[in-house]
């Protein structure tokens, strides 16, 4: 029989029997390559992490890129960071202890600071002498009482969400979305609202695409000014720029505006009732606001006296588990919140403020 282990012979041959058969030597070659290769491959996957893989799904979702490998790796720890809130978050309200849901959103590669640096000085500095007192018939005579569940969406008087980018904007897009609702109501016709015209034109209301502003104070320049034009004829380019207002292409108009009392949860449920969607002021600045994903929101860090933004209140309700919430419009496009919505809490001593400021136009 040949036995020669130093050289990588394929078979040996057996004389006695007259066959031939693989050598033990190569078998055992054969088992240290293979496991050799098992252990690349597996060293080669173990470069690529899990965490790896999810940042890099969740880039080509949003269509996430980076100007350099130090940014990306920037991003990415503050990504992850967010990662570990959200999950030790949503572990809470798998038991229930959470009311509400966070996600990785297109905000995930921006830590809280940034973030409010961002959208956190979306409201001008408020000066309460500008404000109307609402009328005293908020509350219909007779005693009755709001219904117990309202959603303006079934009634036609909103719509679609809209994303106010990287502007100062959110008043701008809060009163369109009131007036869009009033002027529903008056001629049946939904027709979508130019926020960059109130952007461009009202800074001498005290508004601000940059600063900041109000959404009572874009109500008084429209009732100034003659009225604002339809997205369609001047639509929104997420900057400041000239004054472009063409009164002919007017599709709104406003008479007055009115404030209601000032965190008094019951007259907002009522105005809400009978008026429509309304202009709302809330705290946005918690870090749960910004990675929002679903539930309703029940934040013990959320300020109430302390506003930061401005959103369209378009409905309330209870939930399953018997929280009562504010159906609330956000101007950060579809891919934040329940599809650009926010449910918050309600009848919980005016969280995040809500019922502070309240307004509406009067068409």
């Amino acid at each position: 029989m040949q036995d020669d282990t130093s050289s990588y012979s394929i078979v040996c041959t057996s004389a006695s029997k007259g066959f031939t058969r693989p050598c033990p030597a190569v078998f055992s070659r054969m088992r240290v390559l293979l496991a050799l290769t098992t252990l690349v491959v597996v060293a080669r996957a173990a470069s690529v992490s899990l965490e790896d893989l999810e940042f890099h799904a969740w880039k080509l979702k949003f269509g996430k890129g980076y100007g350099s490998v130090e940014e990306e790796s920037q991003r990415k720890m503050i990504w992850l960071d967010n990662r570990k809130l959200v999950q030790e978050h949503n572990m809470l309200a798998d038991q229930g202890i959470k009311s509400y849901r966070l996600g990785l959103n297109h905000f995930a590669d921006m830590d809280n600071n940034e973030f409010q640096a961002r959208f956190g000085s979306c409201l001008g500095s408020f000066n309460m002498t500008k404000a109307h007192t609402a009328t005293a018939d908020i509350r219909p005579t007779g005693g009755v009482d709001p219904p117990n569940y309202l959603d303006w969406r079934s009634m036609g008087y909103v719509t679609e969400v809209k994303n106010q980018q990287l502007l100062n904007s959110c008043w701008a897009f809060s009163a369109t979305g009131a007036l869009e609702g009033q002027m529903f109501r008056k001629t049946r016709r939904l027709v979508p609202l130019s926020e960059q015209q109130l952007v461009d034109c009202s800074q001498d209301f005290g508004n601000s695409g940059h600063k900041g502003g109000w959404p009572n104070w874009a109500f008084e320049y429209v009732k100034s000014r003659g009225g604002l034009q339809a997205e369609s004829t001047y639509p929104y380019e997420a900057e400041v720029g000239w004054c472009r207002f063409n009164q002919q292409n007017v599709v709104a108009t406003c008479k007055d505006y009115k404030s209601l009392p000032n965190r008094d949860e019951n007259d907002l449920q009522h105005a809400i009732a009978r008026i429509g969607p309304i202009s709302v002021v809330i705290d946005n600045s918690v870090s749960t606001f910004q990675l929002y994903k679903s539930g309703v929101y029940a934040e013990p860090n959320c300020n109430s006296t302390k506003p930061t933004h401005a959103v369209l209140l378009v409905g309330y309700g209870t939930d399953w588990n018997k929280q009562d919430y504010w159906l609330v419009k956000n101007s950060w496009g579809i891919e934040w919140g329940e599809g650009g919505y926010i449910k918050m809490a309600r009848n919980k001593n005016n969280q995040c403020g809500i019922a502070s400021y309240a307004v509406y136009p009067v068409v």
